[in-house]
């Protein structure tokens, strides 16, 4: 395999703080904390309590924080119909949407409406939800989500099966030459983290991880050291891309 079918295709990786395990007491200040610490983008769940067993909060959120941060905003729609909130995300501030594949009946008209108003755009998978789902479209986006728990609520434990998941994705990614994002949502940890970056995922989402922890900012600091270091050794001693 040559290098540009290798680490050419693998994106550098990406901290991203979920907000939903942030204190809403004092969300500007703690949005304020990740983004002085290095987190390169912020992710937002917007919950309807129907395609998932919880609601959260809309777009008025990622609106109100805006004006608080420069960071790119991810807003992820665990919503049914999702076609019909993505102008209200968009109108409020973020910048790259979102949405999962099994809410979704049309994912390319989704796709090109979304793109159309100058947005990135994800497509997101549920554990039990097949790889060959997105393989028509993954050209088409410029993130492939990974849930590695059951959607809906923080603080849950990985599940193990989803190494093997990630994997097969970025190879299916090196295969056919697309450098793209993969995003993992749940569970992520500093005693994965370097475990998850080797099975090829580069954007790693997390919530308790960093703000429940003592410090927001030295969480972080502490993450991106672990996947910068896997990565950088990945792209030294294995050329090919092999992971």
């Amino acid at each position: 395999m040559s290098l540009s079918r290798g680490t050419r295709c693998i994106p550098p990786p990406k901290i991203v703080p979920s907000i939903l395990s942030a204190d809403f007491r004092r969300l500007g200040e703690e949005v304020e904390e990740a983004e002085e610490a290095g987190a390169d983008m912020l992710h937002f769940d917007i919950m309807d309590g129907r395609f998932v067993p919880n609601i959260s909060f809309g777009p008025m959120v990622i609106k109100a924080l805006r004006s608080v941060s420069s960071l790119p905003f991810i807003a992820h729609l665990m919503v049914e119909k999702p076609e019909n909130i993505i102008d209200h995300v968009i109108d409020a501030g973020g910048d790259f949407i979102v949405f999962h594949i099994e809410a979704c009946a049309y994912p390319f008209r989704l796709i090109s409406s979304i793109k159309e108003r100058g947005i990135n755009v994800g497509v997101a998978l549920n554990p039990a939800t097949p790889l060959s789902y997105i393989k028509y479209f993954a050209d088409y986006v410029d993130m492939v989500l990974l849930m590695t728990v059951e959607p809906g609520f923080g603080g849950q434990e990985f599940i193990p099966e989803m190494m093997k998941k990630i994997r097969r994705l970025r190879d299916f990614m090196i295969r056919t030459m697309l450098r793209k994002d993969i995003a993992v949502d749940g569970g992520v940890n500093f005693e994965n983290t370097s475990s998850i970056i080797r099975a090829g995922a580069n954007v790693l989402i997390a919530g308790t991880s960093i703000f429940g922890q003592n410090s927001i900012g030295e969480s972080i600091r502490r993450l991106k050291r672990i996947a910068s270091e896997v990565y950088r050794e990945i792209c030294e001693t294995s050329p090919d891309g092999q992971l």
